[in-house]
């Protein structure tokens, strides 16, 4: 065999490695592939309401440490978790309704279906939580860190005012973690002041949201539905609208979106 040949083959070969390298990489928000969602440690719970309760009341205001902890199924509506640490923990189909967590830390929490309607999350850190098909509606993210994964999310009426729901920029070793809303019900939302800097918005409803400075920089919108939004004050620049349904009369507001003239202007 030539040398050049033998050249050709290895060149080969080290491409071959990286390709697949790139694709075992660990991509954000994708992290149910391969996981048993019908296993014990994702459906059962290790503790009580009552057990919760008396965890919650022990710490008081510095907030309980609940991290890693199986509570899925668990009706725990209207109880305080202010400022409790919460990551890892597993709140599949938990009833969080009007539950406080206020300042709570819900990093990497599994809370797939999870019902947090009328819940008070008023700066809290949700990064790389998992939130798919949670009932959110109402509930109030104002000031929090949002890099969750709320696709299919029920989220009439939340509240988003001044919250960072912008992609992480500094650690990208798990991939791009942002806020997704894909397919998901925003309607009435109000993202006032808020970051969604590189979000993903594709195919979400956003009837009657409000987006007064609100930052939509570099965000995906495709297929998704802005009619009757309030987009006064808001940053479009570089904002994806392929296949996005808009109001015709709202179309000039996003003279420095992309694919402005592919989407549907009604």
């Amino acid at each position: 065999m030539s040398v050049r040949v033998h050249r050709r083959l290895a060149i080969a070969l080290i491409l071959a490695a990286l390709a697949v390298a790139g694709s075992a990489r660990p991509r954000a928000q994708d992290a149910m592939r391969g996981l048993d969602l019908s296993s014990p440690d994702m459906t059962m719970a290790e503790m009580t309401r009552d057990q919760v309760a008396a965890a919650l009341a022990a710490a008081g205001a510095s907030g309980a440490d609940l991290s890693g902890k199986r509570l899925s199924g668990l009706d725990l509506s209207s109880l305080n978790f202010s400022n409790a640490n919460l990551r890892a923990a597993r709140l599949n189909h938990a009833n969080l309704t009007r539950a406080k967590l206020d300042g709570a830390t819900l990093d990497q929490v599994w809370a797939l279906g999870v019902d947090l309607t009328d819940a008070s999350l008023v700066k809290a850190s949700l990064f790389g939580t998992q939130l798919q098909g949670a009932q959110l509606a109402g509930a109030d993210f104002s000031g929090a860190r949002v890099a969750a994964d709320m696709t299919g999310a029920h989220l009439a009426r939340a509240r988003f005012i001044g919250a960072d729901c912008s992609a992480d920029e500094k650690n990208q070793s798990m991939g791009l973690m942002r806020a997704a809303f894909k397919s998901a019900d925003l309607a009435g939302a109000d993202f006032s002041g808020a970051n969604l800097a590189r979000a993903d918005l594709r195919y979400a409803k956003f009837a009657g949201a409000k987006f007064a400075g609100a930052s939509l920089r570099e965000a995906d919108a495709s297929g998704a539905d802005l009619r009757g939004a309030r987009l006064e004050g808001a940053d479009f620049s570089g904002l994806d609208l392929d296949s996005a349904r808009i109001d015709f009369s709202a179309a000039p507001l996003f003279g420095e979106a992309r694919n402005v003239k592919k989407a549907f202007a009604e």
